[in-house]
């Protein structure tokens, strides 16, 4: 059996920042409450892990020796 793959047409870091900011327009429209308080804390994480992708991109960083 055959994986199926595909490119992405946006990198890691677009696909993070657009994702976070789809979650805080759903947010902005939900009442306040539990659900919107997730919603939140997703676009954080996402943000978050945009954040350390950047990082760990940086050409210059090397491993510890």
């Amino acid at each position: 059996m055959q994986r199926r793959r595909f490119k992405q047409t946006e990198s890691l870091d677009q696909r993070l920042v657009g994702q976070a900011e789809r979650l805080r327009n759903e947010a902005r429209g939900a009442p306040p409450g539990v659900a919107r308080d997730k919603l939140i804390r997703q676009a954080q994480q996402l943000e978050a892990a945009s954040q350390m992708q950047d990082c760990l991109s940086v050409p210059d960083l090397r491993t510890p020796r």
